[in-house]
């Protein structure tokens, strides 16, 4: 990112599906079951919405779901595979906490693979999850199908 101003967008309230949607489809490691990723493109539009632009071009998001006064969860959160290992996932992930904070947030919950189905790229996921403060909590191995056995990791904020 030299030389190009990185803007982390507070709130943002439309085209989130868009931003979504461009972003996921650039991530087919991740993001490669069409059903999933179709309902994540339509679910962000009731979330909480934070986006990381390179000049105008959207190239990250992290979106957060509330369930409880004072829980919410990362939905879904993406950042464009040419700009992975450069920050811009710790920022909007610091940009959410500070929110979340500032509007009586005090538990954030994330879902991902487990680490009983090998894969590279969820382990570099997992990894930076637990780099960023959370601790796995359980692994529901029926939540999402048998072949993919979901982690939930959690953190006090």
């Amino acid at each position: 990112m030299k030389g190009s101003a990185l803007l982390v967008m507070e709130k943002i309230e439309s085209n989130k599906s868009e931003i979504c949607e461009a972003i996921l489809r650039a991530l087919p490691e991740w993001f490669g079951i069409e059903n999933s990723t179709k309902a994540y493109i339509a679910g962000v539009k009731e979330t909480i919405f934070f986006a990381a632009l390179d000049a105008e071009t959207p190239i990250g998001f992290l979106s957060l779901k509330k369930h409880y006064s004072s829980s919410y969860e990362i939905y879904v959160m993406g950042i464009k595979k040419e700009f992975h290992g450069q920050g811009i996932g710790t920022k909007l992930l610091e940009e959410g906490e500070k929110y979340l904070k500032k509007i009586g947030g005090k538990y954030l919950q994330v879902k991902t693979l487990s680490e009983n189905r090998p894969n590279p790229h969820y382990d570099k996921t997992r990894a930076f999850y637990i780099k960023s403060g959370f601790t796995p909590l359980e692994e529901f191995k029926s939540l999402w199908d048998k072949w993919n056995p979901c982690l939930l990791l959690i953190k006090s904020l």
